[in-house]
């Protein structure tokens, strides 16, 4: 982990709407494989596409991206 790793959850909002890597990279202008470098974390994206993504998911930006590790989910504290 560096100083500026970004943590995401777009795989998790891909499986929950059933949008493949190649769908979701259509309707934001990029190439299928940038999806996948995101979702692994070895690439951050600009403000405007983490924007974007949040946009096509219809959820705040910080739904989608954080500084810190989302918790696993099922272990979050009730």
């Amino acid at each position: 982990m560096s100083a500026e790793d970004v943590y995401n959850r777009i795989s998790v909002l891909r499986a929950e709407r059933g949008v493949s890597r190649k769908d979701l990279a259509a309707a934001l202008g990029v190439h299928y494989q940038t999806i996948g470098y995101l979702e692994r974390g070895q690439y951050s994206p600009s403000l405007f596409l983490a924007l974007r993504i949040a946009e096509y998911f219809e959820v705040p930006v910080e739904v989608v991206f954080s500084l810190r590790p989302f918790p696993r989910l099922g272990s979050e504290v009730k």
